[in-house]
């Protein structure tokens, strides 16, 4: 509350002073409206840099300086080489701006790469640990699971999203084609639950290859000036990016391994939804959509059936499980489960005493 307090004396306060002073011969109401504008401007710069971290303010400084020392030399040579007037002027002033604002946006660029506990006193309390980076693919921003794993805390290090696949994105997100659309736009909503996360630190970088055209290769270019890891569930990008000595996080590699162990021999049931390719097979798919090829169990479409495990096949597609079903053992159960709820419908079962007379004839003497 005091903060806000103070941005706004300090809009009104450059407001009476435009107001009292008339700048650029404005009159005193315009004069003060361009002072309100001013001081909003300057609250609306002054918010922007808060977000911005202690490296990147010291690296715009440090190229700030550095550009404003080579307007300089510039300008001497500007006015040794040109008659003065307006012209010398005018280069004079561009070349200033030109070169500090270049400095300006070089700087910030790369001052995450400052190590500012090198420089001890007040920033020797700086973490010493190496910085990881994971950069992140389109294709695992639209899957979206990467937000489930950075929810629970397994992502650490900086989660990096260039310009470029932004741009990828968005155009995906514009697309004529109403799925891609959709597409696009769930990714967009995915980066915005990341950017959510307190726990995680998303960083978007400028840093473009613009010789090289496509986004795959630029990830790579990219992982290798930051020395990062590729997230990523694109089977191609992950191939070509091992190639090259680029460490990559496959998605799809991560949720096969996390899927249930199976072993040869164990009972499970299933429900049968299709038919198989072979003859008399069924297929049946588990919670997380791992396939299973059931033999003798055509017949058993729409039905939930124990099955035995016979085999398990790891590809790097996924996991495919192949079982048995045994029709006679599951026609006994059902034989007694049927006998079971037939008993349980009747009651107990009257119990029924036969007595037996017996005669007894004792022979008389004749």
């Amino acid at each position: 509350m005091d903060l806000v307090l103070i941005r706004v004396l300090f809009v009104l306060i450059t407001g009476l002073a435009c107001y009292e002073l008339q700048p650029l011969g404005l009159d005193r109401w315009p004069a003060a409206a361009v002072g309100i504008l001013i001081g909003l401007a300057v609250i609306l710069f002054e918010v922007r840099l808060r977000r911005v971290s202690l490296k990147r303010l010291i690296g715009a400084v440090i190229g700030s300086i550095l550009g404003i020392c080579g307007a300089y030399l510039f300008s001497l040579v500007i006015r040794n080489s040109i008659v003065p007037g307006p012209t010398q002027s005018f280069l004079q002033l561009f070349v200033m701006l030109l070169m500090a604002y270049v400095g300006l946006i070089v700087g910030a660029g790369k001052g995450d790469l400052l190590n500012l506990a090198a420089l001890g006193g007040l920033f020797g309390g700086e973490k010493q640990g190496k910085r990881t980076y994971k950069i992140l693919d389109t294709s695992v921003i639209i899957d979206g699971r990467i937000a489930d794993i950075a929810e629970t805390g397994f992502l650490d290090g900086i989660i990096v999203i260039p310009q470029f696949v932004l741009r990828e994105l968005q155009l995906v997100a514009d697309s004529a084609d109403s799925m891609k659309r959709n597409r696009g736009r769930r990714g967009l909503d995915i980066l915005q639950r990341i950017q959510k996360i307190a726990t995680l630190t998303v960083q978007i970088v400028e840093d473009d290859f613009p010789a090289v055209r496509e986004v795959d290769l630029k990830l790579i270019e990219l992982a290798k000036v930051y020395e990062g890891k590729i997230v990523t569930n694109d089977f191609n990008l992950n191939k070509v990016a091992q190639l090259q000595g680029v460490a990559v996080l496959n998605i799809n590699e991560l949720a096969n391994s996390l899927k249930p162990i199976v072993l040869p021999g164990e009972i499970m049931k299933v429900f049968i939804l299709k038919e198989g390719k072979e003859y008399n097979q069924g297929v049946a798919y588990l919670d997380d959509g791992t396939m299973v090829v059931v033999d003798n169990a055509r017949k058993m479409i729409g039905k939930n059936v124990d099955i035995s495990v016979t085999s398990v096949l790891q590809t790097t597609a996924g996991k495919m499980i192949f079982g048995k079903f045994d029709e006679r053992g599951s026609s006994m159960t059902r034989t007694m489960d049927t006998r079971s709820e037939l008993r349980n419908k009747s009651g107990p079962t009257p119990t029924v005493t036969a007595t037996a007379s017996i005669t007894t004839e004792t022979a008389k003497p004749e």
